[in-house]
């Protein structure tokens, strides 16, 4: 058995809920060592909450590594999973804020930032818009969430999963079919019948599972597999996302790059990723100088262990 890439679990020696407005509160935790180098994971989906093994990246005597569940997931409230929650105030806005006030309230001044697919995204926005604030990036499975992007993901990649597609399609009434099926998605998650939000959910999902079906490691059905509870806020919170294109402007992080000036980074990005393809990570790399792009051959957008040794060669190197 091949030995284990990551460090041993640790547990939490603080956490709380942050209240961030608008009738929002946000769960976040501390572990590692209360002296070390600050760092925040941000985690994907949009809608997926943290997971627990994010914490086995990080020296734990090096570093002070916060996490946080975003908007209405994870232990985050008031959860998406509930049709009565109101997500208007779930954008990526209000999520860059978010951190600031994280940080405000931990005493930091800067920090290092990790995370991967989406997470990446937020990251990207966030240390465009406060750069000083930012230490380092570690980045895997890069995206940019561009409307280019998302339309690869749930369109383009029909090509390579017609019948999957044509199933992902279906999920959305007939007159809508031709148009915008983000949209629909999420009007359909704003159902108030729940039989049709868990026909939506599994639809997704299906949707999802297939485009990372062919990648050598990983689990089989990543998405399908997930508690209801999370595997609806996941669509719900997704749908509500992309189908705004994440209130970016198209191309307005590519453009910004510039403002990542002097903070180093590493992306790492799998060869088999069809969930979010190289190239994004080389439009990256070549915008940003400071910089280094890592491709790993055997990973796609659920990651291997090649992947998770060097996400952690790149944080060991960081920790100083």
């Amino acid at each position: 058995m091949d030995e284990d890439p990551l460090y041993p679990p640790i547990e939490p020696y603080d956490q709380g809920m942050l209240d961030v407005g608008d009738g929002h509160r946000i769960h976040w935790e501390v572990c590692g060592n209360p002296d070390g180098k600050p760092a925040l994971v941000v985690h994907g989906g949009p809608g997926s909450g943290r997971k627990p093994h994010s914490r086995r990246y990080f020296d734990p005597e090096r570093y002070r590594v916060v996490l946080f569940d975003q908007r209405n997931c994870g232990r985050s409230t008031p959860h998406a999973a509930d049709p009565t929650a109101d997500l208007r105030h779930n954008t990526t806005r209000h999520l860059i804020a978010d951190m600031e006030r994280l940080r405000t309230l931990l005493g930091i001044d800067r920090w290092l930032l990790h995370g991967g697919s989406w997470g990446s995204t937020l990251i990207l926005a966030y240390a465009e818009r406060h750069p000083e604030h930012v230490s380092e990036i570690v980045i895997a499975s890069v995206t940019m969430t561009r409307r280019s992007e998302i339309d690869w993901l749930y369109r383009g990649a029909g090509r390579i999963f017609p019948e999957e597609w044509e199933r992902f399609r279906a999920g959305v009434p007939e007159d809508e079919r031709d148009g915008d099926l983000l949209a629909a998605y999420a009007r359909l998650m704003e159902s108030p019948d729940p039989a049709v939000r868990e026909r939506a959910t599994a639809d997704w999902c299906a949707w999802e599972d297939a485009v990372l079906s062919q990648e050598p490691n990983g689990p089989a059905h990543p998405y399908s597999d997930r508690p209801p509870a999370a595997r609806q806020a996941l669509v719900r919170i997704c749908a509500h996302y992309f189908s705004h294109g994440a209130w970016l402007a198209e191309g307005a992080l590519l453009r910004g790059a510039d403002r990542l000036a002097e903070i180093p980074g590493v992306l790492i990005h799998g060869r088999f990723d069809l969930g979010s393809t190289l190239g994004t990570a080389w439009e990256l790399a070549r915008a940003w100088p400071d910089a280094r792009l890592v491709v790993v051959e055997d990973a796609g957008h659920k990651g291997s262990d090649t992947e998770r040794r060097e996400v952690r060669a790149a944080l060991d190197a960081f920790a100083g």
